[in-house]
């Protein structure tokens, strides 16, 4: 995993090359965690093994990849499907999909959008449920 030095706050403590709470709070929100202060705490008390109320970058770097190889996919997907799903009926359709494609400037024709999702809707209802979108996502 490569973080960049612009992930880490920029503070005196970086000279020894350690982060506070605040820091290690605002790098890991930087990577899209949402994490709670108490787990936070939790984190900096495991990883704290000079009691200095700090946690070191290659610890930070240690947590961080943990925490990446913890998310979990089917998850990540359902917030994708979502952004397709505008009216939350569990389905995709071909409107729905017109008006993501246009979000995007993608100029698919009707034919290809209505071929996107005849070849994926195994369910023969003419729209795109979460599971067939897992199936999508996994034939490529």
């Amino acid at each position: 995993m490569n973080f960049t030095g612009s992930t880490l706050p920029k503070s005196p403590s970086n000279r020894q090359h350690e982060l506070d709470y605040h820091e290690f709070k605002v790098a890991l929100r930087a990577l899209g965690f949402e994490i709670h202060k108490t787990e936070i705490e939790r984190l900096m008390r495991d990883y704290d093994r000079q009691n200095t109320n700090k946690i070191t970058y290659n610890d930070f770097y240690a947590v961080a990849a943990e925490m990446v190889l913890q998310r979990d996919l089917r998850e990540e997907i359902f917030k994708a499907f979502k952004l397709f799903d505008d009216d939350e009926s569990g389905k995709i359709s071909l409107k729905k999909l017109r008006r993501v494609a246009q979000e995007l400037g993608d100029n698919t024709n009707e034919e290809e959008l209505q071929a996107m999702i005849d070849e994926f809707d195994l369910d023969g209802d003419g729209e795109i449920n979460f599971d067939e979108f897992m199936s999508m996502l996994n034939s490529n």
